[in-house]
């Protein structure tokens, strides 16, 4: 999960993603559309990044939100920019979650936010594991990830099936950054929610907003006719 733009360049990106087209107005309106009522709920926004779910939970009536990610710089910054504000229902710590959520109570939370995070995390199966553990019974979990048929463009194996380490550079913060994630096909992804006693009860691709038009009108059609996020909720019933 380690890259510089989100660490290095870490506000020059809470910059980029306040209004462009791929955060702003293609996955958080897809996102939050999955979302039920969240007023008095416990929210985890695992992989916060700069607050800007955050924010959105708390406008939204969250009781409390957990901040986690990989970033001691993401932290630096959602506390910079919410603690005066929220500090007494927000808790926010660093830390790498491939290696679970020891930091969290068993059944303590409602809900789970995890927003363009789970491409950088090799082994889907243990996290998922850790979710089932922390969400309360009826709680869910919604989540966006690069969509497998986007990535696949950027296969080398030609092999849909094989989990693949993708390096790529990346223009989000202004300047070349290089970011590595991993890309897997839609067999893996469920297997990975399903072996965790998870059910999933919505799927959708999601849906450039109308915003994005005026952005750049060639991306925006780009996005009306081609995938580029999947977006995913899954429930603990038992």
């Amino acid at each position: 999960m380690k890259s510089d733009m989100y660490s290095k360049h870490a506000e020059k990106y809470d910059a980029a993603v306040q209004n462009n087209i791929y955060n702003a107005h293609l996955e958080r309106p897809s996102l939050q559309a999955m979302l039920g009522d969240l007023t008095g709920c416990h929210i985890l926004d695992l992989g916060c990044g700069t607050g800007v779910y955050a924010e959105y939970l708390f406008d939204q009536g969250a009781k409390k939100v957990t901040c986690v990610d990989y970033s001691q710089d993401m932290i630096d910054l959602v506390t910079k920019k919410l603690g005066a504000e929220f500090g007494h229902r927000m808790t926010a710590y660093a830390q790498d979650i491939t290696i679970g959520l020891p930091s969290e109570s068993s059944n303590s939370l409602d809900v789970i936010i995890c927003p363009l995070v789970l491409h950088y995390i090799k082994d889907l199966t243990p996290l998922f594991a850790e979710v089932n553990r922390v969400l309360k019974l009826g709680g869910y979990m919604v989540f966006s990830t690069h969509h497998p048929f986007a990535d696949f463009e950027c296969s080398l194996s030609g092999n849909y099936f094989e989990q693949e380490r993708v390096t790529e550079t990346w223009d989000t913060v202004g300047e070349p950054v290089e970011v590595t994630f991993y890309r897997r096909s839609l067999t893996d992804i469920m297997a990975a929610i399903t072996a965790s006693g998870l059910a999933v009860t919505q799927l959708t691709e999601g849906k450039a907003d109308e915003k994005a038009k005026t952005i750049s009108a060639e991306t925006y059609e780009h996005l009306s006719k081609n995938p580029n996020f999947l977006f995913v909720k899954c429930q603990k019933f038992a």
